[in-house]
């Protein structure tokens, strides 16, 4: 370890975007990253280029304050939000919007904003999205962890209430600041529940709810209308999965205007390029064409879950994103991590690459050839164990 790196950074993990670190060839069916299967349609790609040319100018910073489109990302909450359409102006403004190099920025941003300094630790209910904890770790904030359901993945609430309850009561250990939840969750795309979303609700106003939407679209359930009446929470939602973006990075959050100034405040410089927010808008403004391969996604999922579920060593889980869970039935094998990560080799030396995480396979819904593939080659390798 370097003398001038932090000592609790010795043990210290990173995200690994590929299980092996190694950056995957195009040839092959990329399933691991939960990514849209289809590239931006030729006339987008074509209208960006022609902005490039036209509109966008090198020697000059992009768009600081992100005017145009948190107006256009305001505008496409208040469509999807589950509220009354009684008025005629949108029910989130700009206000309520806060823009992001993806979301992992955002993230950083409200744990620093919460729990920097000793003030506060995360909570986070496993296995879930990676990044919350590789975050608060780098930022040297503490996170309390606790499990889930091994059938359904549900959250362990009475744990978390015990472990939040604990916190504010022990004064050696900073109080719970900030909870995270997906919904749904990554890797095993449930919902969140209603007894999941109450027991969210009855947290103090000094405990900061986020809820990460990534795979809203998909799931068509949404929780983002809580903000209007609830200052301590805030919703995340990206371009990078149904709107086809993942390349650019933008994510963003909605919330309550006092909470969104307190990150603009915090924001680095111009961190979104003029390109990234181009196509932000552009995709936006096309929503309509992009959104409309969902059903197709979701079709698949469907019918790909059920074909996995027949196989007799495999048990899918219910999920309303666009992934799969799977892990292998009990008995089936001696030592099911070992064996699950043998079949994510054998499947990469085939073609496809899936995720390996939290003691099962996440697989990405691809086109229908790539699903194909997929079934037909997890069926040929369970059938080797």
């Amino acid at each position: 370890m370097l003398p001038f790196i932090r000592s609790d950074l010795a043990q210290f993990s990173g995200y690994a975007p590929h299980a092996d670190g190694e950056t995957q060839p195009e040839q092959f069916d990329q399933l691991d990253t939960n990514e849209c299967p289809y590239d931006l349609p030729t006339e987008l790609k074509d209208k960006l280029a022609w902005q490039i040319q036209q509109q966008i100018q090198s020697n000059r910073y992009p768009d600081g304050g992100h005017g145009g489109l948190r107006e256009a990302i305001a505008l496409y909450v208040s469509e999807t939000a589950s509220v009354s359409e009684a008025s005629s102006s949108p029910t989130f403004t700009p206000d309520h919007i806060t823009v992001g190099n993806g979301s992992d920025e955002l993230i950083r941003s409200l744990i620093i904003a919460t729990c920097l300094g000793g003030e506060g630790s995360v909570l986070v209910a496993n296995p879930t999205f990676s990044m919350y904890r590789i975050i608060a770790q780098t930022l040297g904030v503490p996170v309390i962890q606790v499990g889930r359901n091994a059938e359904t993945f549900e959250v362990d609430l009475e744990a978390a209430q015990s472990a939040v309850t604990q916190a504010e009561q022990d004064d050696g250990q900073p109080p719970v600041r900030l909870v995270f939840m997906v919904h749904p969750n990554s890797p095993t795309a449930n919902a969140l529940t209603a007894a999941e979303i109450a027991w969210l609700k009855s947290l103090p106003d000094s405990t900061l709810v986020v809820i990460d939407e990534a795979y809203y679209e998909f799931s068509r359930q949404t929780l983002v209308s809580e903000v209007l009446t609830r200052p301590n929470w805030v919703i995340t939602r990206t371009f990078s999965k149904a709107f086809r973006l993942a390349a650019h990075r933008v994510g963003y959050g909605v919330a309550d205007p006092a909470v969104i100034r307190v990150l603009e405040q915090m924001r680095l410089p111009y961190n979104l390029p003029s390109l990234t927010q181009t196509s932000a808008q552009v995709a936006l403004a096309n929503r309509g064409e992009l959104l409309a391969v969902v059903d197709e996604i979701v079709g698949e999922r469907d019918r790909l879950h059920k074909s996995l579920n027949a196989l007799p060593q495999l048990h899918c889980f219910a999920t309303d994103a666009n992934f799969i869970y799977a892990q292998l039935k009990p008995g089936v094998v001696a030592d099911p991590e070992a064996s699950l990560n043998e079949i994510r080799k054998q499947l990469k030396a085939q073609g496809t690459v899936l995720r390996h995480t939290g003691g099962g396979l996440r697989i990405t819904i691809g086109s229908p050839a790539e699903n194909q593939r997929t079934l037909e080659r997890l069926t040929s390798t369970l059938e080797t164990l």
